[in-house]
């Protein structure tokens, strides 16, 4: 099935090529929805001092959404009639099918490193959809540095969809939402037998005082309690944020207690695995039945596993990303690491809290 989006019109009236500086992607695909997005770039703008001399592309967002597709189907697209504007994207399976998902983060600096991973994830196999765990650019307001990001993630971007969480550089950001066609920071999905509750764990930048940013927070953890409540009968249940609960990192242990806190929720609704990022490596806990696993390792500066946490399974400094097949009621993750090799699998048995 082929999806064609209108090609853009000049001041003549000429319907012109238009030149794409990021995506196309689908994001928000459910089984019967799904958004196309991309994003032009209008002009360039020129910022100069005595001492420097600057530019920053001026970008519009286009994006068009079908309804009414069939679940479990790849549908391709073209926004502009070449190349550049080709892409494809599978819509949410319903029921119990096998299907593919990888994981990582902190792609926002080291532009070559994030670029060599994406290249061994698209090698690594098939990937029906992506779940990013923040830090997608050093500044998410800047929009000079979003090209680098857009054009590292491109080929993986044209052929899964795209479910995004934010990070602290982010900066709850318009750009995010614009780009990624988020209403809320936080937004809950379903693919075959597995639910997944996005959640932003960035309390610095939501709010401008500790009052506003309270209240955020309370608001979100009704509404997580609230989704992971209503979807206890789904085979595997996900939760995405940035900030992990617990970190090998010594300097960052202690860090984020607000997190922390939610541990006893996920155990009391029988989460899976949580996924995270923050810290740049690879760490893979068990602590009471729940899996926590960060996978931070996506171009950013790495940081040593000095100081495990308890329950440690594996901890790693080194670039990586997650690969997860779903089949039946079991669950295989595998963590990756950028040369390609295996540093972590384990299994997950849905429906059940692992052995404590």
């Amino acid at each position: 099935i082929i999806l064609r989006a209108a090609l853009t019109l000049t001041a003549a009236g000429m319907a012109v090529a238009q030149t794409i500086a990021g995506g196309p992607m689908a994001v928000n695909v459910t089984g019967r929805d799904a958004t196309v997005v991309w994003l032009v770039e209008d002009r360039t703008v020129t910022l100069a001092s005595a001492k420097e001399r600057r530019t920053s592309p001026a970008y519009r967002v286009e994006k068009t959404t079908f309804t009414g597709l069939q679940p479990g189907t790849r549908y391709e697209y073209n926004v502009n009639g070449l190349d550049s504007g080709k892409g494809s994207f599978q819509t949410a399976l319903q029921g119990d099918g096998a299907f593919d998902f990888v994981v990582y983060g902190d792609t926002r600096t080291r532009h070559d490193v994030h670029a060599r991973l994406i290249r061994q994830l698209l090698a690594s196999g098939k990937a029906d959809f992506v779940v990013n765990t923040g830090d997608q650019t050093e500044n998410a307001n800047d929009a000079s540095l979003w090209p680098h990001f857009f054009e590292s993630e491109r080929e993986l971007l044209r052929q899964s969809a795209f479910y995004p969480s934010l990070g602290n550089h982010e900066r709850n950001s318009r750009n995010y939402y614009e780009f990624f066609q988020q209403a809320k920071p936080y937004y809950s999905f379903d693919w075959g037998s597995a639910h997944f509750s996005v959640i932003d764990s960035d309390l610095n930048n939501i709010g401008s005082n500790q009052v506003e940013r309270r209240a955020f927070w309370d608001d979100q953890s009704r509404w997580l309690e609230e989704d992971l409540r209503i979807h206890q009968d789904s085979t595997f249940r996900f939760v995405v944020a940035h900030h992990p609960p617990m970190t090998a990192v010594a300097r960052r242990q202690g860090d984020n207690p607000h997190m922390s806190a939610l541990m006893p929720m996920f155990e009391k609704f029988k989460v899976s695995a949580a996924l995270f990022g923050h810290d740049h490596n690879y760490q893979h806990y068990l602590t009471n039945g729940i899996h926590y696993l960060v996978s931070g390792g996506g171009g950013a500066p790495l940081y040593d596993v000095d100081k495990p946490a308890a329950g440690v399974q594996r901890v790693v400094s080194v670039e990586n990303f997650i690969r997860v097949h779903i089949e039946s009621k079991i669950a295989t993750v595998t963590a990756i690491s950028i040369d390609g090799k295996s540093i972590d699998t384990f299994q997950i048995q849905g429906g059940q809290v692992q052995g404590k």
